[in-house]
């Protein structure tokens, strides 16, 4: 019975893992041919890999730890968590930047740390938009369509910047009690921060084409000579990427569509990542469409909404649900939770077509 309950969990965690391998799996099927993936499919994935591998080593030397911890001294902690999650998602991803500041701000003395939870998750959205290794959609549009980077930042900063403006003045309402220093025992850094931090340069340099890719190889091999728990990255995530090239691949050929009005792929993108997530979202429709500004926009203001819109609105979700002591306001969490998403969704869809006015 206990393992029972075990493989219904792990299917309810990983769902999207197994929906895009029964997608892949039914529509090869069909179409009668394996799926193929470009050179520039599989360089993203190596590069995901490897800037997950630099990440968990960042993570685990406890730098990153140390730097949020940094902030729950003094005043304005509230707007201090949000605009460090903000900042810390354009380099070390949106997920990341919630799995450390989320736990952090539990054990804080914080009114209303629901809300302030709901305020970090859309700030790690809003934040990851801006830069092209912020979170997996962005890395693969940057990669996929070759942009410059002045070009896709200037591109997307309205949103991002948007959106801070309007996170700090909600977590400037939140109080905070008196008792701010909870944290008595110091964090120790250690050595390999500054080896993780060296090679997440060479990996941002990567990904704007200054390094070639092939760098890339000396953070695996690091890892798995002198540091091999650097290697416990989410690798279902991987295979989901991997799954959902070729079913993106499948999908073009069985609806050889070419959608290059901006705004239906910008409206589409967005609704789709509703149902399946952004990130997949962005696969299909970059399968579809040369408009990369509006499946830039659509993918980001898609991560806003529903609570599988994108895997950062989950963590978050699923952080602060395993902390309530009292079930019952599980409702009233998730209610906010979907309120304040959806909130941000139709401010991000009203933005994007203001600005084209």
């Amino acid at each position: 019975m206990k393992s029972s309950r075990v493989y219904f969990d792990f299917i309810l965690k990983e769902w999207l893992l197994f929906a895009s391998a029964v997608g892949l799996g039914v529509t090869s099927v069909y179409t009668k041919q394996l799926p193929v993936f470009s050179g520039n499919e599989q360089q993203v994935i190596f590069i995901l890999a490897v800037l997950f591998i630099s990440v968990k080593g960042l993570e685990q030397s406890g730098l990153i730890l140390w730097l949020s911890r940094s902030l729950e001294k003094g005043r304005f902690v509230p707007v201090k968590l949000v605009v460090i999650t903000f900042f810390l998602s354009m380099l070390v991803t949106n997920d990341v930047a919630l799995i450390v500041l989320v736990p952090l701000t539990l054990v804080l003395k914080i009114n209303r740390k629901g809300i302030l939870v709901i305020l970090e998750a859309l700030a790690a959205n809003a934040g990851s938009a801006l830069t092209p290794v912020g979170n997996p959609q962005n890395l693969f549009i940057y990669w996929t369509y070759s942009i410059r980077p002045d070009t896709f930042i200037l591109n997307i900063f309205p949103f991002s910047i948007f959106f801070l403006l309007i996170l700090v003045a909600g977590s400037s309402f939140i109080k905070v009690s008196s008792k701010t220093g909870l944290f008595t025992e110091s964090v120790k850094i250690k050595s390999t921060a500054y080896i993780y931090s060296a090679f997440l340069v060479i990996l941002i340099l990567i990904v704007l084409h200054v390094l070639p890719v092939y760098l890339g190889w000396f953070v695996l091999v690091y890892a798995i000579i002198f540091d091999r728990s650097s290697l416990k990255i989410d690798y279902f995530l991987l295979l989901t990427f991997v799954f959902f090239f070729g079913l993106a691949g499948n999908l073009k050929g069985l609806f050889p569509l070419n959608i290059e009005n901006p705004d239906h792929v910008f409206v589409f993108s967005a609704l789709v990542s509703q149902l399946i997530s952004n990130v997949p979202a962005t696969l299909l429709f970059s399968k579809l469409t040369s408009q990369w500004q509006a499946l830039l926009w659509g993918a980001n203001v898609g991560g806003f909404g529903s609570l599988v819109a994108s895997m950062a609105n989950l963590i978050a979700y699923k952080l602060y649900i395993n902390h309530l002591s009292v079930k019952d306001k599980l409702f009233s969490f998730t209610l906010k939770f979907i309120v304040f998403g959806y909130v941000a969704f139709f401010l991000g869809l009203s933005l994007f077509f203001i600005l084209k006015v």
